[in-house]
């Protein structure tokens, strides 16, 4: 019997011919990733060596990676505290792969690992955030793990007591209507799986849309796969991904030797057809809470925000710069956006997406989470009612308990911006013409 991509990977990581789910290992680690909570982790490291007279050296300072994205710039004392506490360990440590505050580079994590070829088809990377499951559209398994793991995997190069997950197969086939995009793919899916469909599962894309989706699109589908409980999704390397690393990334020394075998064993197989699709919303307090636009139209909005690990990039700008070129947002309505890293935010400069949004009335921020956490940057009134292309929420999520969040693409997005309700962007004139992903 084969065995899924995910087995293979761990498979590989631990010198093994073959694994299957249930078993647990201690895979090799090629890229360990931490943002501000690396604070965290390193009070846990310094913990292991105490009393052993060892000097604390992490295990591979080239397999770290260390962004700040949380908290940019520092909204407090004590995280100003904690940034300089971590640039101080990266020196130490002789850690290049850090990316620190600065306009020329870096952003949010799980754009800047992507983008900056720190990801390859095949690796185990691990990461002190849950989104990490992002670069699964890479071809990796990605997980997010804690901080007291992830001191251990700083000091050994490898996660302890892995559980083989299961795999659910999913297929996504048709063509993608305009006006939709992966975003309303992935809501469409946890919607019908529900929230704990995938729990401690992985999700395998598969499908003749997955083939057709930019790395983009996957990306987001993969960030997502969380919240349907999936330990994380991945999509099989391909030509695209290929395409990516290539000409996003300049890697051209490319060696992608891990797929699915044809009869790998899955837990469950999961059809969507999406040639029919409409946008989707997922209503509070829940992700899998999800509805057509049909059945959210005309809802008041106070506020909006377009960006996030999820939808802050390239393309995700440049829909909702088209549906709001030459026009202007409600006044009953503030739109915030926030690209995913610096080398989006200049590249939609050069494009004049910043100016088309800042000229309709858009706020434009430094990439980072403060809103999508709720610390900073965009936190929701008492009773106010939020609409973000963000991947979360819950009750409280974007900083206050008192308000409610829908989450939505960016098409509906700035379309929404337009009026101050939830509007459905195919019934808004603009020169967003494409079908973008």
């Amino acid at each position: 019997m084969g065995m899924t991509m995910v087995e293979k990977i761990l498979a590989r990581a631990t010198d093994r011919p073959f694994v299957k789910p249930g078993e647990v290992v201690e895979p090799r680690v090629d890229l360990a990733m931490s943002h501000e909570n690396s604070a965290l982790v390193i009070n846990q490291f310094q913990e292991i060596f105490k009393g052993t007279g060892l000097e604390a050296k992490v295990w591979d300072p080239a397999k770290l990676a260390i962004i700040f994205d949380h908290r940019v710039p520092a909204e407090s004392a004590k995280t100003a505290t904690n940034q300089k506490k971590i640039r101080q360990f990266v020196r130490e440590q002789g850690i290049q792969k850090f990316h620190d505050i600065r306009g020329d580079e870096g952003g949010i994590c799980h754009q800047v690992l992507a983008e900056s070829g720190y990801v390859l088809p095949g690796y185990v990377v691990v990461g002190t955030d849950s989104h990490t499951t992002t670069h699964g559209a890479l071809g990796a398994f990605a997980f997010g793990i804690g901080a007291t793991e992830m001191a251990s995997v700083w000091t050994l190069g490898r996660v302890l007591n892995v559980e083989v997950p299961e795999t659910i197969k999913v297929i996504i086939k048709g063509k993608i209507p305009p006006f939709v995009s992966a975003k309303d793919v992935i809501l469409a899916l946890i919607g019908k799986i529900t929230a704990q469909g995938a729990n401690f599962k992985v999700l395998e894309f598969h499908g003749d849309t997955i083939r057709r989706l930019p790395t983009s699109g996957r990306l987001t589908l993969c960030n997502m796969a969380i919240e349907a409980g999936a330990t994380s999704g991945i999509v099989p390397p391909d030509e695209e991904t290929l395409r990516y690393l290539r000409s996003e990334c300049n890697i051209t020394d490319l060696n992608i030797d891990v797929f699915p075998d044809p009869d790998a064993n899955y837990a469950a197989e999961v059809e969507l057809d999406v040639s029919t699709l409409t946008p989707m919303v997922a209503f509070p307090h829940t992700v899998d809470n999800v509805k057509p636009i049909e059945e959210a139209y005309g809802l008041p909005i106070d506020q909006i925000m377009i960006g996030s690990c999820t939808n802050g990039r390239l393309e995700d700008i440049e829909i909702a710069a088209q549906i709001l070129r030459g026009k202007k947002i409600a006044r009953t309505v503030r739109l915030i956006v926030f690209p995913a890293s610096y080398r989006i935010y200049h590249q939609a400069l050069e494009k004049g997406y910043i100016k088309d949004l800042l000229e309709s009335g858009a706020v434009v921020m430094n990439p980072g989470c403060g809103p999508c956490l709720g610390v900073h940057q965009g936190i929701l009134g008492d009773e106010e009612r939020g609409l973000s292309t963000t991947n979360r929420n819950f009750k409280g999520r974007m900083g206050n308990p008192n308000a409610e969040v829908y989450l939505c693409s960016p098409a509906v997005a700035a379309a929404s911006a337009l009026t101050g309700v939830i509007t459905d962007p195919r019934h808004v004139e603009s020169d967003a013409r494409e079908n973008v992903h």
